[in-house]
């Protein structure tokens, strides 16, 4: 079966979207639509900005976003997907590109996102770190033993989960996952404490975005990530799209329950190549493969 997959916030590069915009009128039209609702060239950011502007993130989230969902559009006919999966924000991008919401609508709620997100982290210093070689249920026990907010926020392979926090209980987590034998605790340069419950204000703003927009039932399942679960219920899943900015990102659960039930076959849409290699991590078996036009 074949299963696309949709990258998050981190995947973005200058020159992203370039030689869609180039070779396809359809491409060409939906930038210039995203530059009118946005507010401001958006693609010229894309094309041909600095690291810098790009990695704003009222730029960094729609920029994923439209180069994937772009991308899927251009695809046409060949876009036939079995299951769909997106990476944090790249649930977004797979529920436009899966018929379940509008491209409009999609975007309109990734620009609130976005805009949430900022102000929340503005609220409160707070950070994440990756930590790499040690078993999940470790890191979970440590996280919960800290009395300073610090929880799983990203479960991305297994051996690689990303925790997030204040600056004060990634610290103590940090010095705590090494002395229990973390390869490495790797504090990350963002914003924010991501998929934790310091993301709560932005939760409220969402919501009420989220609950204003209408959600069909997509043309295949989606798993989500808070839950890892399939569903084309859009009661379900606006409730899982709620849940997501304080929830965790169940990326290796959903990666095992997209090959249990019988995905072999992963095309990451979008920028960049990381979500391949950590489905690779989960099954070497599977095949993947980054969408292009021919």
């Amino acid at each position: 079966m074949k299963a696309y997959i949709f990258p998050g916030q981190g995947a973005q590069f200058v020159g992203m979207g370039k030689d869609l915009y180039e070779n396809s009128p359809l491409a060409k039209e939906l930038f210039e639509k995203a530059n009118e609702i946005i507010g401001f060239r958006i693609s010229d950011i894309m094309f041909g900005g600095t690291d810098e502007e790009l990695k704003q993130t009222n730029v960094t989230q729609p920029a994923i976003f439209l180069h994937s969902v772009i991308l899927a559009k251009v695809l046409g006919d060949d876009f036939k997907p079995e299951m769909v999966a997106g990476h944090s924000l790249g649930e977004f991008s797979a529920l436009v590109a899966a018929n379940a919401l509008s491209f409009e609508d999609g975007l309109k709620l990734v620009i609130a996102r976005a805009n949430a997100m900022q102000k929340a982290c503005e609220l409160q210093p707070s950070t994440m770190a990756a930590i790499l070689g040690l078993a999940d249920e470790v890191v979970e026990q440590i996280c919960a033993g800290i009395e300073d907010v610090v929880v799983p926020a990203n479960y991305n392979c297994p051996g690689q989960l990303v925790i997030s926090g204040s600056i004060e209980g990634i610290n103590k987590a940090c010095e705590q996952l090494t002395a229990a034998g973390a390869k490495r605790a790797l504090k990350l340069n963002v914003g924010g404490a991501f998929h934790s419950p310091l993301m709560e204000p932005a939760k409220v703003e969402l919501q009420a975005a989220i609950e204003a927009t209408a959600i069909n039932a997509p043309v295949c399942p989606i798993y989500q990530n808070v839950n890892a679960q399939p569903t084309i219920d859009p009661v379900v899943i606006k409730t899982n799209l709620i849940a997501q900015l304080t929830g965790a990102v169940k990326w290796t659960q959903t990666a095992t329950n997209m090959i249990a039930d019988g995905g072999n076959d992963f095309v990451e849409v979008g920028p960049g190549n990381v979500l391949q290699g950590l489905v690779k991590k989960v099954s070497r078996e599977v095949q993947t493969s980054s969408a292009n036009i021919a």
